[in-house]
């Protein structure tokens, strides 16, 4: 008996017949607590979609409102096999070197003087190409300066198609990484790269040429307004080529920034502004 009483009050919990009742809730009950929740819910996303709207004007399309303040930008190296940057290769063995060729060509074919003339604008050397917006008048596109690849002279793949693999005269590319607004110097000192062998290879390293002369990227090249603002921009680009470097033997070389305003190593990143990578150039002979 006790069961059916059990059996029975459960049954008059879900729906009692007398009171009309559903789970303890009259209809009218269960409306107001919907219709509660349904309000509730929708001023919830009322909220959010207002807050949102308020963000998204407080943004511009071309330039971050924040970003980062880096210091010093990072330097990459082309071409590069692996994350680990390492380029070895024979001399004798054409499939060992021909990668490195191919990713260079990819790799500057942008960089072609007839593409480069049709996108890009003649700009006056060693100062900066300042295009700042007035007001609220935003002055977008902005325009680019040429880089042509002709200026890598030895190392275009123009004058040379294997970059000088195949002599055991390999060309590296070294490129700045964006930052938008960066001027990277002062004074109409325009920042350089420099590079040379760790400490316990410094006798196999040999001699270096630099391509523009010096290592230089020229001012004009800066600032960067942002991928959206600069549609066209081509990063400016440094060529070394090692002349007599030691084959058969692993080099660890180290690139690094020159700027009168760009500190390279800090506390926070010892790797800031430089980039290191192993070169070995084997040979049967």
């Amino acid at each position: 008996m006790a069961k059916d009483g059990e059996k029975g009050e459960w049954k008059d919990f879900v729906w009692n017949p007398r009171t009309r009742e559903f789970l303890g809730r009259t209809a009218s009950s269960w409306g107001l607590i919907i219709l509660f929740y349904i309000v509730f819910y929708l001023f919830l996303a009322g909220l959010f979609a207002l807050t949102m709207y308020i963000m998204l004007q407080t943004l511009d399309d071309h330039k971050p409102t924040w970003q980062d303040r880096l210091s010093t930008p990072g330097l990459v190296i082309r071409p590069h096999a692996d994350e680990t940057f390492e380029i070895a290769y024979n001399i004798e063995n054409t499939e060992s070197w021909d990668m490195y060729a191919r990713a260079l060509d990819s790799f500057l074919s942008p960089y072609n003087d007839s593409i480069q003339a049709q996108k890009n604008h003649e700009c006056t050397p060693d100062q900066y190409f300042l295009q700042e917006d007035s007001g609220d008048v935003k002055n977008n596109p902005k325009r680019s300066c040429q880089f042509n690849r002709t200026i890598l002279e030895e190392c275009s793949g123009l004058r040379d198609r294997y970059y000088g693999y195949q002599d055991g005269k390999p060309c590296i590319i070294i490129k700045l990484n964006r930052v938008i607004g960066l001027l990277p110097g002062k004074d109409g000192q325009a920042p350089s790269v420099t590079c040379g062998a760790k400490r316990d290879d410094s006798d196999k390293i040999g001699e270096m040429v630099y391509f523009p002369p010096n290592g230089t990227f020229d001012l004009m090249y800066y600032p960067y307004y942002g991928k959206k603002a600069q549609v066209n921009y081509s990063q400016p680009l440094v060529a070394v080529k090692f002349l007599n470097i030691t084959v058969n033997e692993d080099v660890n070389i180290e690139c690094k920034i020159i700027a009168n305003n760009i500190p390279t190593g800090t506390e926070r990143d010892k790797f800031a502004g430089r980039v290191s990578f192993k070169l070995r150039i084997s040979s049967n002979n």
